[in-house]
């Protein structure tokens, strides 16, 4: 029997009662596989003998020995009275302060010879544990004849994560005890030739190895064994996602740090472009990258196929039209939306509808606004659809969405409403694709399935598969790619239109904004624009904010809000040029307002919240001036800094960081000042917050492993990839 199907009840152990059901029910343990998949955090190692002056010289605190008692000493008084019992093991003495037990007094009277397992500090001056285990050994005598003997319980310890009521010993305990009832057919997840080519465990050695090793090398041995086989078997899923919607399996290797797509040459790339992607080129001021040719070449063999024609143009069988599912990465700036065009061009030159769909209606608006200017020219029908259209234009736009008579339409959420009907929809493309959650991203994929033209002519399946194409401007590490994104073709942008400068960022300490400030004054003068980024939109707003890493409330003046700045910067800092203030509680209507006029040089200093993170694009714009910077993620930092250097001039980034700066809050700040390459700021976001919240797909449940670690476990999972797919291939 696999692990997975010992789905008992733990009520069926021993000793599990309706009062310890509900306590394991919170740490989500309900079946004998919950419980035997339930693997340690962290071990404590107590094969090694530690004396007190040990443990003192080598400032380990970590004291596992023989001592005897020599003494009792109490303080403090009434229900406060605690008793101090005083050790010794020949090499020093520690005092261990039994708190709320009173009974080992008794228990370990003095002279008692015991084995201590404890944890130390020096306190008062004193060597002292208030967390320590003691088990007496014998009654009295002379320590010196007991010196030479092992410590008993010298093994190492598993260490789980716990709930209030439930004890390490506890848990242990149980899970030792399922073990011996469960454990006698349980059968392997690998396949045999893997166990034996990787040199892994069998399934009953490594859970018996990971919950009671022997030697911690036996428990680090389980964990890479359970470590691989749990990412070969989500591997496996992956590649066999990857077969049934685009019939074939992504690359095995994801490299995201290096150039590693075939290039094609200019001929080559306009020679097989389709009418409307040849006039676009045709129109553009300048020349596309490399990267950016390389990526709607292979974007348009995938787009052919899900309408029929293979690379060389042979007609394909329906059950070989499989949709494109990718994944475009690339650094801010680096053009990953006219990219996404020449992929839209594609699928409206074959009569195919497209949505664009972004996370807030300035990024929304900014996107139709662009798509309006490059793509109308070129004989698209372009619409904006957000929740805030007008009722009637609302009505007027969704008809002919259904009908067919818009080829591209740009909104929010707003996309795959359920009043929302395509004729054929054939692609759909999400940017800023972290925003979104997984159901959220079915969801407009779903719009495709059941749009008119789909079901006449699909009725019957293989139906065609709209297409999918997820941008993010902070490039996905490649441990993410490999998993989370591991069943799609991942395409990256690494080239950076020609004349752009690096951005050079420098961090100052609240207090000396002056600095900053006065850099900008120069740029301003010089004709230049900034921005001033704040973490709240008025004093209201921090009330309710929770300090990074912390649960505790933030005053009101804990934070600087926009409308107090903007006051301060417009009448204070630079009176003599044109400021203007734009946040989410201002009506769209303004907010384009303002951020044209921002566009024409009307307004040099744009005071804003992360509102400006996303979809504006300004080149005059050369400082960005961002305050409390230790209160945004480091993505959100990356993409702020992001909307300077657009232009041909040197650009800054200043992150003016609190005085109570958390450690967190340091490694991100030290993070944007050495680097502007979002690929190592993207490892750097893995390992600070997690994949969850980089990906958008925390609430799915697809990173949920039980022992695997992506920031920790790259070379097993690229090991784990290459033999899933291997084996997906064998089938």
């Amino acid at each position: 029997m696999h692990i997975s199907e010992l789905n008992n009840s733990i009520s069926t152990l021993p000793g599990i009662g309706s009062a310890k059901q509900a306590l394991f029910a919170r740490l989500n343990i309900f079946t004998i596989s919950d419980l035997l998949q339930f693997y340690p955090r962290d071990y404590e190692d107590r094969t090694q003998k530690s004396t007190v002056a040990q443990s003192m010289q080598n400032q380990t605190g970590k004291v596992h020995t023989i001592v005897q008692i020599v003494g009792h000493e109490w303080f403090g008084y009434g229900k406060m009275k605690t008793l101090k019992m005083i050790a010794s093991d020949g090499t020093g003495i520690v005092e261990l302060v039994a708190f709320n037990r009173p009974f080992m007094e008794k228990t370990h009277p003095v002279g008692q010879i015991a084995a201590l397992t404890a944890k130390c500090e020096i306190k008062y001056g004193k060597y002292q544990s208030t967390s320590f285990e003691l088990e007496k050994i014998a009654d009295g005598g002379e320590l010196s004849a007991f010196t030479g003997i092992e410590v008993p319980n010298s093994k190492v310890f598993p260490i789980y994560p716990l709930t209030e009521g439930l004890t390490n010993k506890i848990l242990s305990k149980t899970i030792q005890t399922a073990f011996k009832q469960f454990s006698l057919g349980l059968e392997n997840d690998l396949p045999p030739q893997i166990i034996e080519k990787r040199h892994l465990l069998s399934k009953k050695d490594a859970i018996r190895q990971i919950h009671f090793p022997k030697t911690l090398s036996e428990a680090i041995g389980a964990r890479n064994t359970l470590v691989f086989e749990e990412l070969f078997l989500f591997q496996k899923t992956l590649a066999e996602r990857a077969i049934a919607h685009r019939g074939k399996l992504p690359r095995i290797e994801v490299d995201t740090t290096e150039d590693t797509q075939k290039q094609v040459s200019e001929e080559e790339f306009a020679k097989n472009l389709s009418t409307r992607q040849k006039n676009l080129l045709a129109r553009l001021p300048y020349k596309l990258t490399p990267d950016q040719m390389s990526v709607i070449a292979l974007m348009n063999e995938d787009i052919d196929r899900n309408y029929g024609f293979s690379k060389d143009s042979q007609s394909l069988s329906p059950e070989n039209r499989f949709s494109m599912r990718t994944l475009l990465q690339g650094d801010v700036g680096s053009g990953k939306t006219l990219v996404s065009f020449f992929a839209a061009l594609r699928v409206i030159d074959y009569g195919g509808q497209v949505a664009l769909m972004a996370p807030t209606e300035l990024l929304a608006r900014q996107h139709a606004e662009n798509a309006a200017k490059q793509l109308e020219a070129v004989s698209v029908s372009v619409a904006y659809l957000t929740g805030n259209i007008k009722t009637k234009g609302r009505d007027n736009l969704l008809s002919a969405l259904k009908k067919g008579d818009i080829n591209l339409v740009i909104g929010t959420h707003a996309l795959f409403s359920k009043n929302v009907q395509y004729h054929d929809l054939a692609l759909a493309i999400i940017d800023e694709q972290h925003r979104f959650g997984v159901m959220q991203r079915s969801a407009i994929l779903d719009k495709g399935r059941t749009s008119v033209v789909a079901t006449d002519k699909y009725a019957q399946p293989p139906f065609r598969e709209p297409n999918l194409l997820m941008m993010s401007a902070t490039p996905i590490p490649q441990t993410l790619a490999l998993t989370v994104f591991g069943d799609l073709d991942v395409r990256t942008i690494h080239t950076m239109p020609q004349g752009r400068k690096p951005v050079t960022t420098y961090l100052s300490k609240a207090g000396n904004e002056r600095n900053a400030y006065e850099a900008v004054r120069k740029e301003l003068a010089a004709g230049h624009q900034a921005y001033f980024v704040y973490p709240a939109i008025d004093a209201s707003t921090s009330l309710s904010t929770l300090d990074e890493g912390t649960s505790t409330p933030l005053s009101a003046r804990s934070l600087k809000s926009a409308e107090e700045m903007f006051s301060f910067l417009q009448t204070q800092v630079y009176p003599n040029y044109k400021c203007a203030l734009i946040h989410s509680k201002i009506d769209e209507e303004t907010q384009n307002q303002i951020l044209q006029d921002f566009r024409e040089n009307k307004i040099q200093v744009l005071v804003a919240t992360t509102v400006v993170e996303v979809g504006v694009d300004v080149p005059n714009a050369t400082c960005m001036v961002i305050e409390q910077a230790d209160r945004f993620g480091l993505a959100a930092l990356h993409q702020l800094r992001g909307r300077v250097g657009r232009g041909s001039s040197q650009s800054y980034c200043f992150l003016i960081y609190r005085s109570n700066i958390t450690e967190n809050g340091i490694a991100r700040m030290k993070a944007l000042h050495e680097t502007t390459d979002g690929f190592k700021i993207a490892e750097e976001d893995l390992r600070l917050r997690g994949p969850g919240e980089i990906t958008g797909t925390a609430q799915s449940g697809d990173l949920e492993f039980k022992i695997a670690n992506l920031a920790r476990d790259e070379k097993i999972m690229k090991e784990a990839r290459i033999e899933a797919f291997s084996c997906v291939r064998t089938i």
